[in-house]
């Protein structure tokens, strides 16, 4: 597994409740069939922002960062399924810098 960054934007839903909901659907994406262990995710850090430019309709959205290792041919069907997923407006996907972990 090697460790990943994903930076996404939730578009802005009815209520905080879909909007978590909407986070815990890609964490599920992520820990699919054991492909992957979230280490750390950040709701908060940037929060509701004022985009850059206007996204399928939307002027703002819910700034999200998750820390996961991931499998790399997992990588592959979770970009596929977060390209899918409507909630989200746009994502990022980076590889972090460091030691590839050799499995056990």
């Amino acid at each position: 597994m090697r460790d990943y960054e994903l930076t996404f934007i939730v578009r802005i839903l009815p209520s905080d409740e879909e909007v978590n909901q909407a986070i815990d659907q890609v964490i599920s994406f992520i820990e699919l069939g054991d492909n992957g262990v979230v280490k750390n995710v950040d709701r908060k850090i940037f929060g509701r922002r004022r985009l850059a430019y206007q996204i399928g309709g939307q002027r703002e959205g819910h700034y999200v960062l998750i820390r996961a290792a991931i499998q790399a041919d997992h990588i592959h069907e979770l970009e596929t399924e977060l390209k899918l997923f409507d909630p989200v407006l746009r994502y990022l996907l980076v590889r972090e810098e460091g030691e590839v972990k050799q499995p056990a």
